[in-house]
């Protein structure tokens, strides 16, 4: 695809280089006085990130280019890898060297580490839920601004399947869209074409049977979207959504169901056969993994 006004006037997102020199000066300012203070000129040591609670690790790298970043010569083990589940007491990650520079950075990597590891949990838990039903959990849009990466990429170590990356790279027909454009099926015929000629999926939100049916009324299988969301349906409307989009003949849209799902109502959703289950919680309300670092030797 061509370059678009809008990328050519705010550019590519922040690298992850950016993201953590933004992080550290953020911390540090002009300097650590603390760790300056306290600890003796030259004092070398090492010190362990641990896990303090039960959950599914990710940002392990992104832990240790923080340590790197700050002191290339502090040296690193990294004990777990991304995806991986802890318990307490287990060690993610060992770094050797400077004990000011790694008193200096210690909250910012685990910052990173802790909020990443948190959304996988969060992920890993739905995904655990859902086992056995045929469902997938998506991630969703609802990302911590500038970390989205970062983020989705931690969903996807949790086992939940990365939705679209932004607005650029899927056609999401909302309920704001669908009144500009004046309905469902004004919405489809105006974007269904320009979609398949950039090769993008095109993807629609309904919130009723009946707009369901508009969505599926297209007068050949390439007109109709390639997935369908269907918004804040009650479990019985789910599953006579499910069974009016199997007596189609293939291809037939995949079902996504959205709106308020949480870990309790996961399952019971899953089980009604559709494609997916997208979980907004998973990114914007995942609790930090509680990670400690602790200096062993000095």
């Amino acid at each position: 695809m061509s370059e678009s006004p809008m990328h050519a006037r705010f550019g590519d997102v922040l690298s992850i280089e950016a993201l953590i020199d933004a992080a550290l000066a953020e911390d540090l300012g002009t300097g650590d006085v603390t760790s300056r203070w306290t600890v003796p000129d030259g004092a070398a040591g090492e010190a362990e990130i641990v896990a303090k609670a039960t959950g599914v690790v990710a940002g392990v790298e992104v832990a240790a280019a923080v340590f790197r970043r700050f002191d290339p010569r502090l040296e690193l083990e990294v004990e777990v890898a991304d995806g991986d589940a802890v318990v307490p007491g287990d060690r993610v990650l060992r770094v050797t060297g400077s004990l000011e520079s790694i008193l200096g950075v210690e909250r910012t990597a685990l910052n990173f580490l802790g909020r990443l590891s948190g959304i996988a949990t969060a992920a890993r838990r739905f995904v655990d839920a859902l086992e056995g039903t045929g469902c997938q959990v998506l991630d969703t849009r609802k990302t911590t601004p500038g970390w989205r990466k970062l983020e989705k990429q931690a969903a996807a170590s949790g086992g939940a399947v990365n939705h679209r990356a932004g607005l650029y790279d899927m056609v999401l027909i909302k309920e704001n869209h669908i009144r500009a454009a004046g309905g469902v099926t004004e919405a489809l015929v105006a974007s269904i074409g320009p979609a398949r000629q950039a090769g993008l999926e095109v993807e629609i939100e309904v919130t009723d049977l009946a707009e369901l049916e508009l969505a599926l009324a297209g007068d050949a299988a390439d007109a109709r979207p390639d997935r369908i969301l269907l918004d804040n349906m009650s479990i019985d409307q789910l599953e006579r959504a499910v069974a009016r989009v199997r007596a189609l003949d293939p291809p037939r849209p995949l079902l996504e169901a959205s709106g308020g799902v949480t870990l309790e109502t996961a399952r019971r959703i899953g089980a009604t056969g559709i494609d997916f289950l997208s979980a907004g919680v998973i990114t914007h309300s995942a609790p930090a993994l509680d990670l400690s670092l602790q200096v062993r030797q000095a």
